[in-house]
């Protein structure tokens, strides 16, 4: 297992299409919500995730949500209960504080995850919303 940390534009082609595969796999199939995956971000952020013989393991991705702000999004595990999935946290956490040099971090938590980004020092700052079917908060790690 090994652990890549690429920009957009330094992804294989096997690597783009294995990660989109796992992002379809659990947010579209898995969590039964048919949404638009490729957004435009993807080609603006870092994308962290964890390989093993070419396979996604965990995935998370890195933007600007502004000046100081760095967005986390697309936070999944191919396999729960792991551990991997807060160990590709703590190290999204500490690539947007030590490399991007980010002030704050924000994310959107489907709510029934608000307590594994809570171990990372992110709280919630809203109050529930449904996104695309599913209740989320926004959390920040200041």
């Amino acid at each position: 297992m090994e652990l890549k940390i690429k920009a957009f534009e330094e992804l294989t082609l096997n690597e783009l299409y294995e990660i989109l595969k796992a992002r379809c796999a659990v947010f579209v199939v898995e969590q039964t919500c048919p949404y638009q995956d490729i957004d435009g971000i993807d080609p603006l952020s870092i994308h962290l995730f964890y390989v093993d013989d070419g396979r996604i393991l965990a995935y998370l991705r890195l933007f600007w949500k502004e000046e100081g702000v760095a967005a986390i999004g697309r936070v999944l595990t191919v396999q729960r209960g792991t551990g991997l999935g807060g160990k590709l946290l703590h190290e999204g956490v500490s690539y947007a504080q030590n490399v991007m040099k980010a002030e704050r971090m924000y994310l959107e938590a489907q709510t029934y995850a608000v307590g594994f980004y809570e171990k990372e020092g992110f709280r919630v700052v809203s109050e529930p919303f449904d996104e695309d079917g599913i209740p989320h908060v926004k959390m920040i790690r200041e």
